[in-house]
């Protein structure tokens, strides 16, 4: 086994590498809230959709602030100027752009794609916890080609000349 191969692995697509951690780890935690969400929604509302609803904004709720948390904890060393150790507010605004486009489309695929399952799941007599587990694995195999394709589109990692 050749560890320089993995380690030039790892070090050539560090960025990429992490990004995806934090999109594992914030959308792990969003799919498990918002399946007892949903379930427990269902208890007070029987209306398949807006229990897609319900289920989509708390997946939002738990997964935006946990992604951005973790991106800027894995990425914080870039937003500071070693010469002086100020914060490079420049730097942050042009991720931040980034992200954002990045995300945009992204986003609203996953959107649909999520909700309009989870609905439909749910008309087809899945349980409301089921339902949205369902939507959001196939929307989240979406999701991650788009996102992984929109990072790449819009440099986010690009490396400084």
């Amino acid at each position: 086994m050749d560890l320089t191969r993995y380690n030039h692995f790892f070090i050539k697509y560090r960025d990429y590498i992490l990004f995806n951690k934090n999109l594992l780890i914030s959308g792990t935690s969003a799919f498990f809230t918002a399946a007892l969400i949903a379930q427990l929604y269902a208890l007070y509302d029987r209306s398949p959709l807006a229990n897609s609803i319900v289920g989509l904004v708390t997946e939002y709720g738990v997964y935006i602030p946990l992604f951005a948390l973790l991106f800027y904890r894995d990425n914080k060393d870039k937003y500071f100027d070693p010469a002086t150790g100020k914060k490079n507010s420049r730097k942050i605004r042009e991720d931040v752009k980034k992200l954002f486009a990045a995300f945009s489309v992204s986003e609203v695929i996953y959107s649909i794609t999520r909700t309009s399952i989870h609905y439909e799941t749910m008309l087809g007599g899945l349980e409301p916890y089921q339902a949205s587990m369902v939507g959001s694995l196939i929307a989240w195999a979406v999701f991650f080609g788009c996102i992984n394709l929109g990072v790449k589109l819009v440099r986010l990692f690009k490396k400084a000349a």
